[in-house]
This record gives C-alpha cells, sequence and structure tokens, in this order.
C-alpha cells in the first residue's frame, strides 16, 4: 500500500515535471515569438522613419538648391547689370580719350609749326644781334679812340656822376624838407612846451626803499625787539617789512619794496615807540588802526590829485590805486607827482591845440597807472595799466593812450603822441630825476662812442648832461652835403642802440681853415 502510494506520488511528481518544462517550453517559444514580432515591427519602423528622412533630406536639398540657383541668377544678373554700366563708362572714356587725342594731335601740329616759325625768328635774331653788337664794338673802339677811356673807365665815371648828383639833390631835398618842418612844427612844438612849462609848478619829494625811524635812545632798541625778538618778529609779520637794528645811534632801518607796507610800518614803529607799550597783541592793533588810516590817506591822495586836475567820473577803485602812486617813486620822482605833471601837460599842449583838454588831463593823470600794481602782477605797467583802466570802465581811448604811452602798441592818434610827449618832458626835465655819477658817465662815453665810430669824425663832445652832441669833423675828408647826411646817420644809430628820455640834438661841425704866413 504503502509502496504503490510512493509509486503514485513519484509518478505524479514526473508528470508534473514534463507538464512543468513543456509549459515553461510553450511560454519560451511564445516569448521568442512575440520577441520576432517586436523586433520585426521596429526594423520595420525604423524603415519607415529611415525612409521618411530621406525624403525630407532630399526635400531640404532641393530647395536649397533652388534658393542657391535663385541667389545665384540675382547676382549674375546684378553683375551682368553692373557689367554693362562699367562697360558703357569704359566706351564714354574711350571716346573722350579718341576726342583727346585728336585735340593733342591738332596741337602738337600747332606747336610743330609754331617752333619751326620760332626757329626761323631766332635765326634772324640772331642774326641781327650779330649785327648789333657788331656795330656797338665798332662804335665803343670809336669812341675809346676820340675820349681816351676804356669802356670800363667810361662806365664807373658815368656811375660815380650818377651818384654824386642823387645824393646832391636828395642833400638838398633832405635840406629843404627840414627847413619848411623847422619854420612851422619847431616853433609850434616849442611855443607848445614852453608855455606848458611855464605854466606849471610843482613840488618834489625823493623817496628812498629804505625809511629810518629815530629813537629817543638806544634803549628803545632792546624794548623793540624784546624778549627772544618776540616783538621785532611780530611787527615783521605784521607788517611785511624788515627791521634792520643795527649800531646805527639812535636810529632803526625799515626795509621793503613795497612802499604801502613800508609807510604802515614806519607810522606804527613812531606811535609804538610814542605810547610805549610794545607788545605782540599791541603791534597788531596799532598795524590794524594804522592800516586803515593809510588806506584812507591813499584815498584822499586819489582823490585830491583828481580833483587838481579837474579830472571827474573815476571809478573809486581806480581812485585808490592812483593815491598808491604817492609812495611810490620812479628815478627818485614821486609816480603821483609825476602822474599830475603829465596830466597837466597834456592839458596845456591840448588847449594849444584845440583839442579836448578834459581828456588831454584824463589820459595824463591815468597813464602810469599800472605802477601802482606791477610788483604784484607780472607785465609791463603800460600793459597792466591799459587793463586796469578798461576794467574799471575808462574810454577806450584813454586804455589805448595808456598802453601807448612807451610805444608798446603803435600810436593811434594826436592824444596818445601828446601822452608821450608829455611823459618824456616831465621825466626830462632838470631835476626831475637823479641818476648816478657812473650811469651818467657811461651814458656821455657811449655818446661819444657812436659818433667816433664813423669815418671822417675827429672829435666828439657830449655837453648838457647827453641832451646834446656836438661832432667835429675834418673838412678835408667830407663835404658839406655829407656832414648833412653824417648827422641823420648818427641820429639814427643812437635810436637804434640807446634807450633816452626825450630828444638829443647832434650837431655836425664842419670847417675848413686856410692858414699862411708873411715873412720879411
Amino acid at each position: 500500500m504503502d509502496g504503490k502510494y510512493i509509486l503514485l506520488i513519484i509518478i505524479s511528481a514526473f508528470l508534473g515535471f514534463l507538464g512543468a518544462h513543456f509549459f515553461r517550453e510553450r511560454i519560451n517559444s511564445q516569448k521568442t515569438k512575440d520577441a520576432d514580432d517586436k523586433a520585426r515591427l521596429i526594423v520595420e519602423s525604423a524603415e519607415r522613419k529611415s525612409e521618411s528622412l530621406v525624403k525630407e533630406a532630399q526635400l531640404e536639398a532641393k530647395d536649397r538648391l533652388f534658393k542657391m540657383k535663385s541667389d545665384f541668377d540675382a547676382e549674375t544678373i546684378e553683375a551682368r547689370r553692373e557689367l554693362k554700366k562699367f562697360e558703357n563708362r569704359l566706351q564714354q572714356k574711350e571716346e573722350n580719350i579718341e576726342k583727346k587725342r585728336d585735340q593733342a594731335e591738332l596741337q602738337l601740329k600747332e606747336a610743330n609749326r609754331k617752333d619751326k616759325e620760332l626757329n626761323q625768328k631766332e635765326s634772324k635774331i640772331s642774326a641781327l644781334e650779330k649785327n648789333y653788337n657788331d656795330l656797338i664794338d665798332t662804335q665803343t673802339k670809336q669812341l675809346e679812340t676820340i675820349s681816351g677811356l676804356t669802356a670800363e673807365g667810361a662806365k664807373e665815371l658815368l656811375i660815380q656822376s650818377f651818384e654824386n648828383e642823387a645824393r646832391h639833390d636828395a642833400v638838398k631835398t633832405v635840406k629843404r624838407i627840414i627847413a619848411e618842418a623847422k619854420e612851422t612844427a619847431d616853433k609850434e612844438a616849442k611855443k607848445i612846451m614852453a608855455t606848458a612849462m611855464q605854466r606849471y609848478a610843482g613840488d618834489f619829494v625823493a623817496e628812498r626803499t629804505v625809511s629810518v625811524v629815530q629813537l629817543p635812545d638806544d634803549e628803545m632798541k632792546g624794548r623793540i625787539i624784546g624778549r627772544e625778538g618776540r616783538n621785532i618778529r611780530a611787527l615783521e609779520a605784521a607788517t611785511g617789512i624788515d627791521l634792520i637794528i643795527d649800531d646805527t645811534p639812535e636810529a632803526v632801518i625799515l626795509s621793503g619794496f613795497n612802499p604801502v607796507r613800508r609807510e604802515v610800518a614806519r607810522l606804527s614803529l613812531i606811535r609804538l615807540i610814542e605810547d610805549g607799550r610794545i607788545h605782540p597783541a599791541r603791534i597788531e592793533d596799532v598795524v590794524k588802526k594804522v592800516t586803515e588810516e593809510v588806506e584812507i590817506e591813499i584815498k584822499e591822495a586819489g582823490d585830491q590829485a583828481a580833483f587838481d586836475l579837474g579830472v571827474h567820473g573815476i571809478n573809486n577803485e581806480l581812485i585808490r590805486i592812483l593815491g598808491r602812486l604817492k609812495f611810490r617813486t620812479s628815478y627818485a620822482q614821486n609816480v603821483l607827482q609825476h602822474s599830475v605833471e603829465v596830466g597837466f601837460f597834456c592839458g596845456a599842449m591840448a588847449a594849444e591845440l584845440g583839442l579836448n583838454v578834459k581828456l588831454a588831463k584824463r589820459m595824463g593823470l591815468l597813464h602810469d597807472i599800472g605802477k601802482a600794481v606791477d610788483h604784484e602782477v607780472d607785465g609791463a605797467h603800460a600793459d597792466l595799466g591799459a587793463k586796469l583802466a578798461k576794467k574799471c570802465g575808462e574810454s577806450p581811448k584813454v586804455v589805448y593812450a595808456i598802453a601807448a604811452h612807451h610805444e608798446a602798441v603803435p600810436p593811434e592818434s594826436v592824444y596818445d603822441l601828446l601822452v608821450q610827449a608829455a611823459d618824456s618832458l616831465s621825466g626830462a626835465r632838470p631835476g626831475a630825476r637823479k641818476e648816478l655819477l657812473e650811469n651818467y658817465i657811461k651814458r656821455l662815453d657811449e655818446l661819444e662812442g657812436i659818433a667816433n665810430s664813423f669815418k671822417g669824425v675827429s672829435n666828439s663832445y657830449a655837453i648838457q648832461a647827453g641832451r646834446e652832441l656836438r661832432v667835429i669833423v675834418d673838412g678835408g675828408s667830407l663835404t658839406d652835403d655829407e656832414s648833412t647826411m653824417l648827422s641823420k646817420d648818427i641820429v639814427k644809430k643812437i635810436e637804434e642802440m640807446l634807450t633816452f628820455p626825450g630828444q638829443i640834438k647832434v650837431t655836425v661841425i664842419r670847417e675848413t681853415r686856410a692858414v699862411e704866413y708873411a715873412n720879411k
């Protein structure tokens, strides 16, 4: 029973195994079939996609090819059009070249014809010139035989004759012009200047670049210096002026270029000495108060100068700057007094000439206004004065006269010349300016040296402080006409080489002496 049961179980297991194996084979077979079908479908799909891509690529290639062909056709048409235009232009140029070539050929033929004519004429002219030269040589030989002179000698004699005649005529013309000018201009100019000088009388003050303050005793020097020099340093810092305390008894020297600051320092020191309280705080107070007083004095000096000349309507700033000239000097001549004097001279000469007197006085008064600022700003005082006057509202005529009074710009009107003449007259009159002995002697030597450099001069003498130069020439080496020309040449050289105010008179003296002795 048990054996049958076990056998039955084994048979059942075997049959189950066979069934499972068959079922598995069946399933595997089905999977294989399904896989083959799926692979076949994938291959078919891939083939269809590849065919579709190939068709799309072919269509795209056809489109591109069509587009390229269209573009090429369009470019070809444009290139043909441009080529056609170029051909047309080239054809026109060829036609123009042909025309020009024809014209050039005609001109060449005409030129050849004229060249032949010129050659013929040149041949005729050469023949005529040869005949003319032969005739001249014949006549020259005959003239040399008759006159006893060579051609070169006769030419030199003729040139010398023409030169002497021209010099003689030139000297006669110069003498005539000078005589005519002197009959009118010299007389009137001297009259006008003499009238202006006679009508003016002024006081003149000589200024220096240093000021001296007298002390009551030498003990005051120590008080001015102060402990460790604090007082003198405070005074120098407040005024901008150097104080020189040396062995000079009972005196302190104030040194500075700015005359206004030097005056402030002088007055401040005098007040401090009188007060007796000398210390830095007191020094600052006194300097401040004195500065205000000096500014008031400057304004009053400008107003007084304008009032003395009767010049009105000047800008207040210009009046203040004008007043500062009271503390300025030029060659020891007070510049404000000089300006007033120039204004008076301008007015006097303008009245004699029938010109605007007030305008002339205004120009003369303001002509040196630039000297009040030229130490603070770079530039010539004439140019600075003109800019300052223009800034303060002066008229263009006044501005130009200021700029032209030292000929920095050429004079344009008679007023400009009046200012120049009055400025020179004020600076050149006797006693107006001081001059060192060395400079004086040097100027005289320069004048005499210029005169002695000319041929025929035996001696020269500078007299009247260099205002006149007398030249002695040898009577045997120069004629009267040549002496006149010599004076002109000396004057021209003096004007080129020297700088001087006013004028220098050059007198050439030619003397011929005949000496004989009576004997028994």
